[in-house]
């Protein structure tokens, strides 16, 4: 019998197309698939699937935070991220959060496939650069340190990704779940470690970052 794939993704052009590449293979299926982060966990159960396949970017909602709960309600269930953010700065946050792979979506159509089997199997799937990066944190060298952005937090990231999307605080507000004071002191707590002084400065620079991950995933389709 065919191993069922969950798809957790927004795109529905993207979607149809990781859709194609797993029922491609006789050994792999589609059981399902959600939009958004709350409409996974309502499906999840009757779905009854052996892999979750999640973007990171979703309507409603954050990906991380869903690979998350999804470890705390169905810890046996294995996740696979498919993203076109970049894999140095998102793909340790993913498996931190309890993902067993990290795929980015422009390589998508030459790996997936052999992606997911890994994660069948049990097996951790990432690049080579991101396996040399966990072997030099198991030895105490924090690569990624070089990145001033990964002393961010997920949640901090997430605000400082929706500040460059140009979303005012209110907006970003609804969208996590929290109140514009959190916010607010998210974006203070932003400037601090980024060593940035004023809102405006924050947003410039927050906006020059989500216009350099978008031309990187130019033609990011499965």
């Amino acid at each position: 019998m065919a191993d069922q794939v969950f798809l957790v993704e927004d795109h529905p052009v993207v979607r149809r197309g990781l859709a194609s590449l797993l029922t491609a293979e006789m050994d792999l299926g589609v059981c399902g698939g959600a939009r958004t982060p709350a409409a996974a966990l309502e499906k999840l159960p009757e779905a009854e699937p052996d892999l979750v396949l999640v973007d990171l970017s979703l309507e409603e909602g954050s990906g991380l935070e869903l690979i998350k709960d999804v470890k705390t309600r169905w810890p046996e269930i294995p996740l696979l991220v498919v993203s076109m953010h970049d894999e140095t700065l998102y793909a340790l946050r993913a498996l931190r959060a309890g993902a067993q792979g990290y795929v980015m979506k422009q390589r998508a159509t030459e790996v997936l496939v052999d992606a997911v089997r890994h994660v069948l199997d049990g097996r951790i799937y990432v690049s080579t650069e991101i396996k040399e990066k966990l072997i030099e944190n198991v030895h105490g060298h924090n690569a990624l340190a070089k990145s001033p952005l990964e002393s961010l937090s997920d949640r901090e990231l997430q605000v400082f990704k929706r500040l460059g999307e140009g979303l005012k605080t209110s907006t970003i507000a609804e969208q996590l779940h929290l109140s514009p004071k959190t916010v607010y002191s998210y974006q203070s707590r932003i400037k601090d470690k980024l060593g940035i002084e004023g809102t405006p400065k924050l947003r410039q620079r927050a906006a020059i970052w989500v216009e350099c991950c978008e031309s990187d995933s130019t033609g990011a389709q499965a």
